[in-house]
């Protein structure tokens, strides 16, 4: 297994994730609160999942998301995290070929469901 990627610019979100996929086993992670990193980093380097926040500097998360999906074959999942949690929210999310949405605030457990049921 790879590493997973995860983009937040929240640095106590970033935390929390990273801490809840240490404590289940998930070792290698790269993080970064900046989207145009996040992105050039995973086309240079492809992880096994994608964890983005959706309002990120430089590079928004759908914008991310769908530039990986476009780029890389095959594309490794995308777990998008979001406040915005409209229906419409999420419409965009998979037109951008998230294959997960997940609304902040959400609970550990939730996420670690996700990240589950993304990674083989």
């Amino acid at each position: 297994m790879g590493y997973i990627l995860i983009a937040e610019d929240d640095r106590d979100i970033q935390l929390l994730v990273q801490r809840k996929l240490e404590m289940s086993g998930y070792s290698d992670i790269w993080m970064t609160n900046d989207g145009q990193e996040a992105l050039s980093h995973a086309l240079e380097n492809p992880p096994s999942l994608l964890i983005l926040d959706v309002m990120l500097p430089s590079l928004d998360g759908l914008s991310i998301c769908a530039e990986v999906k476009k780029t890389l074959s095959p594309a490794p999942p995308i777990l998008i995290m979001s406040a915005r949690g409209q229906q419409t929210h999420l419409q965009e999310g998979t037109m951008a070929g998230a294959d997960a949405y997940i609304i902040k605030p959400f609970s550990p457990r939730d996420l670690m469901r996700y990240v589950s049921d993304l990674l083989p």
